[in-house]
């Protein structure tokens, strides 16, 4: 229950700030800067999606835990981007309560929905280098469809509780939200009653959603490495520790920056500006989408294969194309 006064009215409107210290000078850059990142997200992500659907070669457990990365990546950027472009391009900041409220539980689902995907694609890896011979056995297409599909239903849990929370919260006026979108933390402070128990079961959550997955992959790089330093083969070593250090560096960006950002509010000794927490979360939540598509187009032999088979096929095309001789009359 929530106590407020006789005066209580739900606003209906948020406005988004985004950052509060830039310059407006600066909005057309920044507005530039987001709507390139969405579009190369956007595009790079959909690219994965058609080759997964087109090459039958790529049908296999580990492609269809990027075709769920590739899909949440799309989801992720198409919720939480285009507000904030247009809030630097035409100053439309205003976004309705209701809508909010969705986007809200949209960007935290995507959020949970990553790390739950990260979590199966470390499961995956972990299984395929520490028993390479039970692997196919273990995981097969059906397995990890249902696992994918498992992670996109519970993923809803955490950010349907929050949402459900936010929304009974009363809001009497104050409704400036000093972030690039609407979000747990950022909606909560402009409750008018005292919703310090609620905000510490969100904090609860948030952190049980991000320990859970991370100590599973830390639990599963760890047992990869101690598998890889026992190869014999070095090459095969030295292949092996330069894919999971990719993956590792892309995990390390999306967990750590959502570390600080979670536990800042419970720490008194951590401190941060508004600028900075607001650089942080827009860090892990759209770089790792950013550099997926790259990352495992650019490092993986099926996909590079069939890229190069794809290109070679439009340009002998383009050489074969049959003259065209005027008719003689």
């Amino acid at each position: 229950m929530f106590e407020v006064n006789e005066n209580y009215t739900r606003v209906s409107e948020f406005v988004i700030v985004g950052f509060p210290g830039l310059h407006p000078s600066f909005n057309q850059l920044v507005a530039w800067i987001f709507f390139f990142i969405y579009v190369i997200t956007v595009v790079g992500n959909i690219l994965l999606v058609v080759l997964f659907a087109l090459e039958r070669s790529l049908q296999k457990p580990m492609y269809i835990i990027m075709l769920s990365l590739a899909l949440s990546d799309i989801g992720v950027c198409t919720v939480s981007l285009p507000k904030v472009i247009a809030r630097y391009w035409w100053d439309d900041a205003g976004i309705s309560f209701y809508t909010c409220l969705i986007q809200k539980q949209l960007i935290h689902y995507f959020g949970t929905l990553t790390s739950l995907i990260m979590m199966t694609m470390a499961m995956d890896r972990y299984l395929a280098i520490c028993y390479p011979l039970r692997y196919t056995e273990l995981m097969t297409n059906r397995t990890m469809s249902l696992l994918t599909a498992l992670s996109w239903v519970s993923a809803m849990i955490v950010p349907g509780i929050t949402t459900i929370q936010t929304s009974q919260m009363p809001f009497c006026g104050p409704n400036r939200i000093i972030h690039c979108y609407c979000n747990t933390v950022s909606m909560n402070q402009l409750s008018c009653a005292d919703i310090s128990s609620q905000s510490r079961v969100s904090v609860s959550l948030s952190m049980f959603v991000l320990f859970l997955p991370f100590g599973f992959i830390v639990f599963s790089y760890v047992n990869i490495i101690v598998s890889v330093m026992r190869m014999a083969n070095a090459q095969g070593r030295l292949k092996t520790f330069s894919t999971c250090a990719t993956q590792g560096c892309i995990i390390l960006i999306y967990y750590i920056p959502r570390f600080i950002v979670n536990a800042t509010p419970i720490n008194p000794n951590l401190t941060m500006t508004p600028d900075l927490r607001i650089g942080l979360t827009l860090l892990h939540s759209l770089l790792p989408p950013l550099l997926n598509p790259f990352i495992y187009c650019l490092r993986t032999k099926e996909i590079k294969a069939f890229l190069a088979k794809w290109v070679y096929r439009g340009q002998s095309n383009a050489h074969h194309k049959p003259s065209i001789h005027p008719i003689a009359c």
